[in-house]
């Protein structure tokens, strides 16, 4: 094998190395989510009510934050009467921890179609954008489930102490890891907005900082690399012709 061939082989390998151990980095999860059951535990104008459902968590890169979204798998408490289409208004709220703490509060549409009485209230999609502040694994955690319907208002509190449904790993602003202090700023829907005393919103995300590292990963592989061919070519001249 002539250097010249050696020469071309080694720097293929290499490159090929360095762009396997990018895309590695950059497909890292930054998300993991669990379906959590949770034993609501409501009260009602015509008495305490309770309900299990498993409730799921997903979250979308949105700007600067995330948009968190709840789902119901199933129907919780009940009403006495037929709740009419958009009679019943739902919100929550999640409870945050991790690198971060405090709340994000989500909301939903009205229901789309009657809820028949006596039967378990199925409650829409819940979203709301958060915003982080702290660097770090963020888990959100089922909180108070408000249900709002003809004049009246439903509480219903989480009695089994559940898990988190969903884990994220996030960059705040300035990028410093931290446990402590408020919660970014949290709005329901889709509406953002600063968080209190910091006007600042981050302007990085995991995969920024994985699209970073993979690309510092390829330049120290590369790097070497160039030093292999140098001293190979060092070597071939100075050998005895």
């Amino acid at each position: 094998m002539s250097y010249r061939t050696y020469q071309k082989r080694t720097a293929a390998c290499a490159l090929s190395a360095a762009l396997a151990g990018s895309a590695v980095l950059m497909a890292a999860p930054a998300a993991e989510a669990t379906v959590q059951d949770v034993n609501y535990q409501c009260k009602t104008p015509i008495g305490n009510k309770s309900a299990v459902s498993p409730i799921d968590m997903k979250s979308v890169k949105s700007g600067s934050g995330y948009k968190i979204t709840m789902t119901f798998q199933k129907g919780v408490s009940s009403s006495p009467v037929e709740l009419g289409k958009g009679a019943m208004k739902p919100s929550a709220v999640i409870k945050l921890g991790g690198a971060d703490s405090g709340s994000l509060p989500v909301s939903g549409p009205p229901n789309s179609a009657a809820i028949p009485a006596n039967t378990p209230i199925k409650i829409s999609d819940l979203s709301g954008t958060y915003t982080p502040k702290s660097s770090g694994k963020v888990t959100f955690t089922a909180g108070v489930l408000t249900i709002e319907a003809l004049g009246t208002t439903t509480t219903c509190t989480p009695g089994n102490s559940p898990k988190p449904s969903l884990e994220l790993t996030v960059q705040g602003a300035g990028g410093a890891a931290s446990g402590s202090g408020d919660s970014g700023s949290t709005t329901a829907g889709d509406s953002q907005s600063s968080a209190s005393g910091d006007s600042q919103l981050p302007q990085t995300g995991p995969e920024d900082s994985a699209i970073a590292l993979g690309t510092l990963g390829g330049t120290v592989l590369l790097a070497g690399v160039a030093g292999t061919l140098w001293l190979t070519r060092r070597r071939q001249e100075g050998a005895p012709r």
